[in-house]
């Protein structure tokens, strides 16, 4: 989460009202991870682990609804340096799969917690890996044409 919000803020340029307060709620949401993590912790070998892996997941559902909020206010309002367009499609791109990728954890909670708590890590190394360019897309498939 530090990565991608770091990640953003290389892109922003200008702030306003609007993107402090929307920071704020997601750095709330980020914050207030220990929590949820914590109570599953404490309760994954009991009775608890369902509803506390709901929690877990639910937190992640928000966190993933804020980063999307803030990040769109920042494309629509235009506080993004110019430079960065590209870059800001590829990352519009990737995070306009979060809600719906943290809403199938919460729902695969019901199901069965450690595959809801698998697929939450691989959506972790997703979002922390820098989604790739049309640009670079392209230089890629150039360079695969040139061999």
């Amino acid at each position: 989460m530090w990565v991608n919000h770091h990640r953003l803020f290389n892109h922003i340029r200008r702030s306003d009202n609007g993107l402090m307060f929307l920071n704020l709620l997601l750095l709330l949401g980020v914050s207030a991870v220990p929590f949820p993590t914590a109570l599953l912790a404490a309760h994954y070998y009991t009775g608890g682990k369902t509803i506390s892996a709901a929690i877990f997941n639910g937190t992640y559902v928000l966190i993933a609804v804020f980063f999307n909020i803030l990040w769109h206010h920042v494309v629509r309002r235009g506080l993004l340096d110019s430079a960065t367009h590209d870059s800001a499609d590829a990352i519009s791109k990737q995070y306009a799969v979060g809600p719906i990728s943290y809403l199938i954890c919460f729902g695969l909670t019901w199901v069965s917690v450690p595959a809801s708590l698998l697929l939450n890590i691989a959506l972790a190394v997703f979002f922390a890996v820098p989604p790739r360019t049309d640009t670079q897309k392209n230089a890629g498939k150039m360079q695969g044409a040139t061999k």
